[in-house]
C-alpha cells in the first residue's frame, strides 16, 4: 500500500481537478469530490504501475512539505494506492 499526497483543486465550472504531484501528469478532472478522489487513486495506480514494470522507483513526498500553491482554493489529501489489487 502507498500513500500519495495529492492536490485538489475546485473548478469555477463545478467540480475538481487533482494533481498527484510525485507522479508527473497524473491528472484527472471530475464533477463531485468523491468521483474525483475515486479517479485520483484509479489515475495514479495506472502511473504507478507502468513505473514498476518499468522498473522505475517513485517515492512520495512528505505531506509536511506538500503545499499547495498553484490554484486558489487548493487542498493537499492523502490517497493510498494499493498495487496489489
Amino acid at each position: 500500500k502507498l500513500i500519495y499526497p495529492s492536490f485538489f483543486y475546485p473548478c469555477k465550472e463545478g467540480g475538481y481537478t487533482v494533481i498527484v504531484p510525485d507522479l508527473p501528469g497524473c491528472v484527472t478532472k471530475e464533477n463531485t469530490l468523491a468521483e474525483a478522489i475515486d479517479m485520483a487513486v484509479d489515475a495514479a495506480s495506472r502511473w504507478l504501475l507502468d513505473a514498476v514494470e518499468n522498473n522505475e522507483q517513485i517515492s512520495p513526498s512528505d505531506i509536511k512539505n506538500v503545499i499547495t500553491d498553484k490554484y486558489e482554493n487548493g487542498f493537499v489529501s492523502l490517497i493510498s494506492i494499493d498495487l496489489d489489487e
